[in-house]
C-alpha cells in the first residue's frame, strides 16, 4: 500500500453511520467498509438496519446494526454501546440521520404550508431529530472518543444550511404553490454551529469534527425537477448518488488530519454563483 493509500486506509477503525438505511446513509456505510472499517448502521428502522448489515457482511465486510431513535438519550447511549461491544471502540460517527421532506415521504403535505401557517409541532419534531438528534449523538459518542483522545465526528448539512433555497424549482405549472419548509435550512444551518462549537471545544484533543454539504443527489426525480435542479449547478446536474463518498472517506480518515471545524461542500458548484 502507497503512502497515499494509507491516509485513505480505515483498516481496525469502528464507524457509526445513523440514518444508515437511507438514500445516502447506505453508501456511506459501505464506502466506510470498503475502507476497512467495521461499520454500525444505526437506524430508526431496525429491520431494514439488520438486513443491510447482513449484506455487508455477505460480501466479506465487518458490519453490525443497532436500532436507534436519535431523539431519545437512553436510545442513542445503547447505540454506542452496541459499538463498544461489537468492535471495542467508536472512532468514527457520521451523523446522517435526519428529517428531509421530500414530495413523496409522510412530510409531504408540508410543502403546502406557507410560513405564515406553517405548524409549530413540525417545527418541533424537525429540530428534535436534525438538531437535538445530532447533538445527543456526538455526546454520546464523545464520551468514548475523549478516553483515547482521539476519533472523528462528521455531521451531514445541506446546501441549504449555507444559502435559501430557490423556491422556484419546485413550483408545477397549473398546481398549487409548494415549498422547501422553513425548518430544513434552519435545521441545517445549525449543524454549522454545532460543527463550529465541537471543533473548538476540544482544542487541544485529537477529536476532529467536520461537515460534510451534499448538493442534490439524483434519485429517480421526475424529469421538470431534475431540469429545474440542474440549471442551478454550475456543472448542469444533480449529483450521482456516490459522489459523496470520496469526500466522506476524506473526512473519516487521516487524509483529512489537519481538518476540523470545516464545512467540505460537494454541490456541483449550486453555491458558487
Amino acid at each position: 500500500m502507497s503512502p497515499i493509500q494509507e491516509k485513505f486506509d480505515l483498516t481496525g477503525k469502528t464507524a457509526i453511520v445513523t440514518g444508515g438505511i437511507g438514500l445516502l446513509g447506505k453508501e456511506f456505510c459501505r464506502t466506510l467498509a470498503e475502507a476497512g472499517a467495521s461499520v454500525l448502521v444505526a437506524d430508526l428502522n431496525g429491520d431494514a438496519a439488520e438486513a443491510y448489515a447482513a449484506e455487508l457482511r455477505s460480501k466479506g465486510y465487518d458490519a453490525g446494526f443497532a436500532r436507534v431513535n436519535v431523539t431519545d438519550p437512553e436510545s442513542v447511549q445503547a447505540m454506542v454501546g452496541c459499538s463498544v461491544d461489537l468492535f471495542g471502540s467508536v472512532d468514527i460517527l457520521v451523523n446522517s440521520a435526519a428529517m428531509d421532506p421530500k414530495f413523496d415521504q409522510s412530510q409531504a403535505g408540508q410543502h403546502g404550508s406557507t410560513f405564515e401557517d406553517f405548524p409549530v409541532d413540525a417545527w418541533r419534531q424537525a429540530v428534535d431529530v436534525n438538531l437535538t438528534g445530532m447533538f445527543l449523538c456526538c455526546q454520546a459518542a464523545a464520551r468514548e472518543m475523549v478516553k483515547k483522545n482521539t476519533g472523528v465526528l462528521i455531521n451531514i448539512c445541506s446546501t441549504y444550511g449555507l444559502v435559501g433555497p430557490d423556491q422556484r424549482i419546485y413550483i408545477r405549472p397549473g398546481e398549487p404553490r409548494r415549498v422547501k419548509p422553513v425548518y430544513y435550512s434552519v435545521t441545517k444551518a445549525g449543524v454549522l454551529g454545532l460543527v463550529h462549537y465541537l471543533a473548538t471545544y476540544y482544542a487541544g484533543t485529537k477529536i476532529r469534527v467536520n461537515a460534510l454539504t451534499p448538493g442534490g443527489v439524483f434519485n429517480q426525480h421526475d424529469d421538470l425537477f431534475a431540469k429545474n435542479y440542474s440549471s442551478r449547478t454550475v456543472l448542469g446536474r444533480m449529483a450521482n448518488l456516490d459522489e459523496m463518498n470520496g469526500a466522506l472517506l476524506f473526512l473519516a480518515s487521516e487524509a483529512s488530519s489537519y481538518m476540523t471545524g470545516s464545512n467540505l461542500v460537494v454541490d456541483g458548484g449550486w453555491t458558487a454563483w
